[in-house]
């Protein structure tokens, strides 16, 4: 799976960009606040439909512009394709396909793969169960549509829910109409607890041995799924809590309320673990994320790396830098001399100056 070219029109601080990509790896350098970062975004906006870091649409149109597009070209196993991304100032995005609009943005997933490594996600460990929900979330809806849906339902049936439980308080007599979003809430959330299980487990076997190979045997890393409820009594605690559900205002089972836990033998990394520790299990995660997603689509993703070599001490940058042959690679940093040290294969440079961008040689 290769990106072989990008258009920009009005995204971010870009007025126009047209950029031609190498299958192999592609750095961006410049200053920081010049737009690399921004490159990145609108790629992995084409994979997963929406922003890493924005939730509005809005904010990704250029300041003073009324719209905004997206133009990538990608190769996938002989097949090319091309997603455009128009985004209009207080109307909802428009998505097609190889020139063919598509009803709903879920109906991207699949098309294009991504991996997106940030300094943000060195923190993965260390902050709290919504970012951990959030990394699984995203690469199951890469993977599975069948995911899609059941978590898109279940968010649906959650926020009715929650809202239902607010307008109870006012009008007691709404408490009937709990039993339709039960059912339906445990309906969806025995879909989502069953894939993520699995999704762990796979994580797992792939995990285990990168992470001793990049602790020289000294750890033995296990991730774990923390069920917030088996997916077998969910129903059950569902009904068991509404009591308190209509006190509090919102559900408080399901798998909304998961984490994913780390340890080491019996040591559990966020808690007891160090910075260097948690990094290092950070980076085994993205790592054993490359190898799972090559193995379920019999293809290599596109990685993304934002400015995470400078984040890295040089062991790790090792381990990472040699995880990227025969995987198209696009890097963003502020200078090159990692690379240079590291006589590591470059095949395109561009610097990145205000939105500007020229290729360099070499």
């Amino acid at each position: 799976m290769i990106v072989t070219g990008l258009e920009l029109n009005n995204f971010r601080n870009y007025n126009y960009l047209k950029l031609n990509l190498d299958s192999g790896t592609n750095i961006l350098y410049g200053k920081n606040a010049q737009g690399k970062t921004n490159v990145l975004e609108s790629i992995y906006i084409c994979s997963t439909t929406k922003s890493h870091r924005s939730s509005k649409d809005a904010e990704l149109i250029k300041f003073e512009k009324d719209e905004g597009h997206i133009k990538l070209f990608l190769k996938k196993q002989e097949k090319e394709y091309r997603i455009d991304i128009h985004f209009r100032k207080n109307k909802s995005k428009g998505i097609a396909v190889n020139g063919i609009p598509i009803r709903k943005a879920s109906e991207l997933f699949g098309i294009f793969h991504v991996i997106f490594f940030s300094p943000e996600d060195l923190n993965i460990i260390k902050n709290g169960p919504a970012e951990r929900r959030k990394f699984v979330d995203m690469e199951l809806c890469q993977l599975d549509k069948i995911y899609v849906y059941h978590l898109i339902q279940y968010n649906k049936v959650l926020n009715q829910r929650n809202q239902l439980l607010k307008d109870i308080f006012f009008q007691p007599e709404l408490k009937e109409t709990l039993d339709i979003w039960d059912v339906q809430l445990a309906k969806y959330g025995m879909e989502i607890i069953k894939r993520r299980q699995k999704f762990i487990q796979d994580m797992n076997k792939i995990m285990k041995p990168i992470h001793k190979k990049l602790t020289n045997n000294q750890e033995d890393i296990e991730v774990i799924y923390d069920k917030n409820c088996e997916e077998s009594i969910l129903y059950e605690q569902i009904l068991k809590n509404r009591e308190k559900d209509m006190k509090v205002k919102t559900t408080s089972v399901g798998p909304h309320r998961d984490d994913i836990l780390f340890f080491n033998k019996d040591i559990n990394i966020r808690t007891y673990g160090s910075q260097g520790q948690k990094r290092t299990v950070a980076l085994s995660l993205k790592l054993a994320e490359i190898e799972l997603v090559k193995e379920m689509i019999h293809d290599t993703p596109v990685l993304l790396l934002d400015d995470v070599l400078s984040e890295l001490d040089s062991d790790r940058q090792n381990h990472l830098l040699k995880s990227l042959e025969n995987i198209q690679t696009i890097i963003t940093c502020t200078g090159l001399d990692e690379f240079i040290e590291n006589r590591f294969k470059i095949h395109k440079v561009f610097q990145v100056t205000e939105g500007k961008i020229k290729e360099r040689t070499v």
